[in-house]
């Protein structure tokens, strides 16, 4: 990653996001560009825009002055105006190599950014991965990164983008699969597409630990897997639908965004940037 988005609305909580992309920044030496996005109000539209402007301006200066001198990377901060999911998703989309960072809860002064659909709509409507986080404390390292696969081949798209960042953090990788069926074939299919990833992670040196699980739900079987091992993140993909109105996140990631005690990576699952190498290693064409 080069440049990493962090969306905020000066709220304690969006802040934790802002704490877990200066962690990153240091490791991967990426560039933080913080954003403000101002709503349209009603009333005196423009005298409240130029207030929370200026308000906004203020804010980003007492931050860059607060880590003047304390991290390698370069902050820098823009303010815009319009819908937020989509301000953030094309501000992203104008970096090369770029990864939102967000918090999922917020409410300020300002536009309640965060709460509720608007976490879900930056991360289904951007085309770049996007790391959700709650108020939580941020760890100096990611230790330990838990990788769902399910026997879908998107769901191994997610792969050397994860590989790439547990190589700069010296992770683990706990590849997990997981069945909503007992059916023997469905078991042989995701085994067999665990084998391949694993056989990725080998190829790369990374470190990892493979676990089958069967279950109900499986947001609640991985969230309570990474809670068993102490887990520093989570990798999914965003399960894109289009529908005639927007882009939709699939009922798994929606719920990880809404339930995930620890940060969780999404990927859309129709932009990711994998090589034709990656794509026959991890066995696209043997499904």
């Amino acid at each position: 990653m080069k440049t990493i988005i962090v969306p905020l609305d000066f709220s304690e909580e969006s802040l934790t996001g802002l704490n877990l992309a200066l962690m990153l920044a240091d490791k991967t030496g990426a560039n933080i560009q913080m954003v403000h996005v101002i709503g349209k109000n009603t009333g005196d539209y423009y005298e409240q825009m130029e207030k929370e402007n200026q308000l906004a301006k203020s804010k980003f200066e007492e931050i860059l002055q607060k880590y003047k001198g304390k991290s390698n990377s370069t902050l820098s901060y823009t303010i815009t105006e319009g819908k937020v999911f989509k301000e953030i998703a094309d501000l992203a989309d104008k970096y090369e190599d770029a990864l939102t960072v967000l918090s999922t809860h917020g409410a300020s002064g300002f536009e309640e950014l965060f709460i509720g659909g608007n976490a879900y709509k930056i991360t289904s409507h951007s085309r770049n991965p996007v790391i959700t986080v709650r108020k939580s404390k941020i760890s100096s390292n990611i230790d330990k990164i838990v990788l769902p696969l399910d026997y879908t081949f998107q769901t191994r798209e997610k792969v050397p983008y994860t590989v790439e960042l547990a190589k700069v953090f010296g992770s683990k990788i706990h590849l997990l699969t997981i069945s909503l069926s007992k059916l023997k074939s469905t078991e042989k299919k995701l085994h067999q597409y665990a084998e391949q990833v694993a056989s990725y992670l080998d190829t790369h040196k990374i470190p990892y630990k493979v676990e089958h699980l069967h279950g109900s739900n499986l947001t609640d079987l991985t969230l309570d897997y990474a809670r068993s091992i102490d887990a520093d993140l989570i990798s999914i993909m965003t399960e894109q639908e289009k529908s005639a109105s927007n882009l939709l996140l699939g009922n798994y990631a929606h719920q990880f965004i809404n339930k995930a005690f620890i940060p969780v990576l999404s990927f859309p699952n129709y932009h990711l940037r994998i090589t034709a190498e990656d794509v026959w290693t991890l066995g696209a064409f043997n499904a």
